[in-house]
């Protein structure tokens, strides 16, 4: 739906697994095989059958956890635009307490960064992203798709950062026509 460019740095990992799902068609890349890939998560959930005896390992909890993620990260992007949320989530800020995170120091420069601690969960990366975008400024500039059958998340590179469509010839348009046709 989205006919912007991806957003700035880390940034496009929040971006692109909020878009994930298509509300629209209701496709959920999480899915796929290939759409669990590119976020790190299982291959097949669904053959837990070697999962521990404690959970740890559960493949189906893991894809649902980032499901559960996605949506919290929505909510937030619905925020940044000035929405509520689209439906009843767990807090983003409650998810991402848990996600361990580290400062890292280049050796050659002394630059300084936080990054994702131990393997490297998609909670965490994304935690590390959200970090990384308060500091640099962008977070709020990342937000969600106010149609209500779209809820795309969009970097807004408007120089007031007052977008409120992925796309002002779909979304935008459409919202137009509806309130033409209801003078």
């Amino acid at each position: 739906m989205n006919d912007r460019s991806a957003a700035p740095g880390s940034l496009a990992l929040v971006e692109s697994l909020v878009n994930t799902l298509d509300l629209e068609s209701g496709a959920d890349a999480l899915d796929t095989a290939e759409g669990r890939a590119r976020f790190g998560l299982p291959e097949n959930p669904e053959s837990d059958a070697d999962a521990d005896a404690d959970g740890a390992g559960d493949a189906g909890d893991e894809v649902a956890r980032a499901r559960e993620l996605r949506e919290s990260l929505r909510a937030a992007l619905l925020a940044h635009a000035g929405h509520p949320p689209h439906r009843e989530v767990t807090p983003l800020g409650e998810l991402l307490a848990s996600a361990p995170l580290l400062v890292t120091i280049d050796e050659h420069d002394g630059s300084a960064r936080l990054a994702a601690a131990g393997a490297a969960s998609l909670l965490s990366r994304t935690a590390a992203a959200v970090a990384e975008a308060l500091i640099a400024g962008t977070w709020t500039r990342l937000k969600a798709c106010e149609a209500v059958t779209c809820h795309w998340a969009y970097y807004d590179r408007s120089p007031a950062g007052r977008g409120r469509w992925c796309s002002m010839q779909v979304c935008g348009a459409r919202a137009k026509m509806r309130r033409y046709r209801a003078k």
